[in-house]
């Protein structure tokens, strides 16, 4: 029986605006969000995941012309489901059961015999099945990291095993009823609660709390944190040795309102500090600390003497690197406290051996660990004797304090959080982590996809009941299951290589790696040896091996793979492997939804990706894909109007079907013939749809590379196949000629300013080219000054810059009205107002031809100051504006146009 081909709604069209917003909102939620689970360093958001599943099963209406007989009838059925996604993407809709319920019930209408399981094979962060499991599909997610894997089975196997269970713990309930994991929740809580009770009682001693000077108020009070400095010994042998601190700055807290820092003091070879509240006299001095210009170059306090990189490089591969206690933060009821270092406790820090230490390799590699550059070797050295005798001790007491727990099942559920806890409190007790000045806060060890060297440290009480302690890392955590979706659907997460999965049967959205982007299994052994100390023994085949397995991660590593080209072909042929798999064995109905990250650096001026994202869509295309669709997914936050929304889209979606079996081989002549004939009806549309200029390269690779990818082959001129980064090459020239032609549709006054400007920007020109030009367009240099575009005096012709156009400038009154005066003057109040009442007011009275063309021309002035003037901050102008168009023209649309008192009002 043959499936029937119905086109889904990914393929056609989906609410971009909205998904993006969403997207970009979500950065922002701490309290709940999957992400607070444990650090995962390459999260998709949960918007989009909802979003794109969602549209990658539910029917376009096109695909029913016996439903919707008009063109209106489709745009309206497309418009409800465009609602349903634009509630579904809300993050405070993401435990909403009504709106859920609505998405769900219409992706059973799509599938009356069963909705379809989901596989993601390369699942990460988890949030594509976690967003499977919430629309009420089958979820099933693998992936080679443990780690990762770990975090799944917390996310979506756990939850949903234990759900609508009472807590089991002997205190008293919170409340009288549960839902979902909510009583798991309370459990972990509970139980974290009893483990840091009973860590207490052993190394509580090692945690004193400290007196206060007589000059700060005196009594005692909870230390938050120790702040540290590594030394090294002076270069200068005329101190015998004597280490000296290596600061890179001397801020304690830099605030507007409070500043405090710690200022060295000399005596003889004897260095101390003091805590300086106020403004001090040199805050550069301050900022500099013992810094002596970039990198590992500092300065000797004792003598003045320059510490070079090179001799700070080899004190530490001898391992002759020590530390310095520069100052004490303080737990208090107006803030944080600093207090002066002692040698008490700074002895005390290191009073105790540890019984036992991550004595395992720590990666090597050059591009992610630049702390190797400086002595670590395992993964041991980046944890300070009193932060490793906390992590063992409380992973070490995990078994005993969850002993009463007599479900057997779940009570290795319990444990498993517990240990994940700990693994969390890693994060923040290690000398990777680094003290925010600002936030008054101790920043995680992966503030970036890396571990650098950080030459000043912080190490926290895990006791307190601030900054870095274990409790707030459990209430994060717990507070992450509560939210947790639970069903009654069949729900795993395991480990496997992805070129090993049988796809058989299942939907398959998925987030792959990016090419040469981070090797995550190497920065995952941070986490995993934490893990593997709590869990070996809970699941011993997940945590079988002494570390992350690298070699065989699906990443184009030229440090693994001995070069570029062998890394190369190494992702090209893992890729294709999975993908061909992929297209022959998934579910034939769906299209396959396949996400590709981009990195700012991997762009080059055509606006597209260099090497990685050519190579990937090789892998797509050469495992039998037809890639029908490509959305563009912001997912990073841009910010307001007067900061640059300029930025790439970090992620692009595309829609893929198996390709046809006969399909055809044509030439490069035939398929640019194809790109001309389809190519700008696609590229409407999406104008029409506002999609922003700066996603304009990656959107329209969809139907682009659609076409491209529908045949067998396209054959160049000397008999072989046509690359996918020529044809990348292909489509950017043909959408370069689409812009370009449509400057023929705009009076003769705007060809000719979009001519000048793209020739001289605002800048002055001579005014015989001035002439020639607008001649050659049937008007006069006269009629383009007369138009209010540019000044014309002395033999010299420039176009005015925005700042110089009238004030109070009024289309109706305007007799010699250009959609190049529309297009600035609405920019202008863009810049000025963003999405305001007058900005609408003015677009409203353009009227919806001059409209539809300012928006146009807006799309042509992006792309002339983006690439051939380079002109970011003039590209960010047209951005801009165009990412608003949608509500923009929405606002217009509701003013009132009231003439007898000259006024214009919204229809609220």
């Amino acid at each position: 029986m043959t499936t029937p081909y119905r086109k889904k709604l990914i393929e056609v069209a989906i609410p971009l605006e909205a998904i993006n917003a969403a997207s970009a909102r979500e950065k922002s939620i701490k309290h709940g969000h999957p992400s607070a689970l444990h650090l995962w360093w390459a999260r998709r958001p949960l918007a989009a995941c909802r979003a794109v599943l969602f549209a990658q099963l539910v029917d376009d209406p096109s695909s029913h012309p016996d439903q919707f007989t008009t063109e209106e009838e489709v745009e309206a059925e497309r418009d409800r489901l465009f609602r349903i996604i634009e509630d579904l993407v809300k993050w405070e809709n993401s435990t909403n059961e009504e709106v859920l319920e609505r998405a769900r019930a219409e992706i059973r209408r799509n599938f009356p015999d069963g909705v379809p399981p989901v596989y993601d094979p390369f699942s990460g962060g988890c949030s594509i099945p976690l967003e499977a499991l919430r629309l009420g599909l089958p979820s099933t997610g693998s992936d080679l990291n443990p780690v990762a894997v770990m975090i799944g089975k917390a996310m979506i196997e756990l939850p949903s095993r234990f759900r609508d269970q009472k807590p089991t713990h002997p205190g008293k309930p919170e409340r009288l009823h549960y839902r979902g994991a909510e009583g798991m929740a309370e459990d972990i809580l509970w139980y974290a609660h009893a483990l840091s009770d009973k860590a207490w009682e052993k190394i509580g001693h090692l945690y004193p709390k400290v007196a206060i000077p007589k000059q700060d108020g005196g009594g005692e009070a909870t230390v938050l944190g120790w702040l540290w400095a590594r030394t090294v010994a002076s270069p200068n042998p005329a101190v015998r040795g004597a280490h000296v601190p290596l600061i890179s700055n001397y801020w304690l807290c830099n605030k507007p309102k409070k500043s405090v820092w710690v200022q060295p003091v000399i005596a003889g070879s004897e260095i101390s500090f003091e805590i300086h509240t106020g403004k001090p006299a040199d805050p550069a001095v301050v900022a500099a600390g013992t810094k002596a210009g970039r990198g590992a170059n500092f300065r000797c306090l004792l003598t003045g003497d320059a510490v070079t990189a090179d001799y700070v490089k080899a004190e530490g591969m001898a391992g002759r690197m020590g530390w310095r206690l520069l100052a004490i933060v303080l737990e208090g009821k107006g803030g944080r406290r600093y207090i002066a270092a002692t040698k008490e406790q700074e002895a005390l820090a290191f009073s105790e051996i540890p019984d036992w230490r991550p004595e395992y390799p720590l990666s090597q590699h050059p591009q992610y660990m630049s702390v190797t550059n400086y002595g670590p070797t395992n993964i041991s050295d980046l944890f300070m004797d009193r932060q490793t005798i906390a992590l063992n001790t409380f992973m070490e007491l995990i078994p005993e304090v969850v002993s009463s727990i007599s479900d057997v099942d779940y009570k290795k559920a319990i444990l498993s959080y517990l240990v994940m806890s700990v693994s969390r409190l890693a994060n923040r007790q290690s000398t990777s982590t680094f003290w925010d000045t600002t936030g008054e806060k101790i920043q995680q060890v992966f503030a970036m996809q890396a571990l650098p060297m950080r030459w000043d440290t912080v190490e926290g009480n895990p006791f307190s009941s601030s900054s870095g302690n274990f409790i707030g890392q459990v209430e994060y955590l717990a507070k992450t299951v509560a939210a947790m979706p639970c069903s009654e659907m069949s729900t795993a997460e395991r480990q496997l290589d992805a070129q090993n999965v049988d796809f058989s049967g299942y939907v398959i959205s998925t987030d792959p790696p990016y090419y040469d982007n981070v090797p995550y299994a190497d920065l995952s052994d941070f986490f995993y040896v934490w893990l593997r100390k709590g869990l070996a023994g809970t699941y011993p085949e997940l945590f079988s091996t002494m570390l992350v397995p690298k070699q065989e991660e699906l990443v184009a590593d030229y440090k693994r793979h001995g070069g570029k080209d062998e890394a190369d072909s190494f992702f090209l042929e893992g890729m294709t492997t999975v993908m061909h798999h992929m297209a022959t064995q998934g579910r034939p109905d769906v299209p396959a939804a396949i996400y590709y990250a981009f990195r700012q650096g991997e762009v080059d001026e055509s606006g597209f990706s260099v090497k990685g994202w050519a190579t990937f869509l090789q892998a797509i295309v050469d495992a039998g894909y037809s890639i029908g669709a490509t959305w563009p997914v912001r997912t990073e936050l841009v910010g307001n109007l007067k900061k640059n929304k300029n930025a790439l889209a970090t992620s692009v979606v595309m829609a893929c079907r198996p390709r046809s079996a006969d399909a055809e081989i044509i030439s490069r002549v035939e398929f640019i013939r194809a790109l001309r004939r389809e190519l700008p009806a696609a590229l409407k549309e999406m104008h029409r749809a506002s999609i922003a200029p700066v996603d304009i390269p990656q959107a329209s690779i969809g139907p682009g590379i659609a076409i491209f990818s529908r045949y067998a082959s396209v054959i160049e001129r000397d008999d072989k196949p046509m690359s996918v980064k020529t044809a990348l090459q292909i489509i950017n020239e043909e959408l370069d000629q689409y812009l370009s032609a449509q400057e023929g549709d705009f009076d003769p006054e705007t060809r000719f300013a979009v001519t000048w400007f793209t020739q001289h920007g605002f800048e002055k020109g001579m005014f015989g080219d001035a002439d020639s030009l607008a001649r050659a367009r049937g008007i006069s240099v006269d009629d383009v000054r007369h138009a209010g575009i540019v000044d014309s005096s002395a033999g010299r012709v420039r176009i005015y810059k925005r700042e110089e156009l009238e004030e109070g400038w009024n289309p109706d009154s305007d007799r010699h009205l250009t959609i190049w005066e529309c297009c600035q003057y609405l920019v202008r109040q863009h810049q000025l107002d963003g999405l305001s009442h007058d900005t609408a007011v003015l677009l409203k009275k353009f009227g919806s031809d001059k409209a539809e063309a300012v928006k146009d021309l807006a799309y042509v002035l992006y792309e002339i100051s983006d690439k051939r003037r380079q002109d970011r901050q003039e590209a960010t102008a047209y951005n801009a504006l165009i990412t608003d168009w949608t509500e923009l023209t929405r606002q217009a649309a509701a003013v009132h146009d009231t003439r007898r008192d000259g006024q214009m009002r919204f229809d609220v």
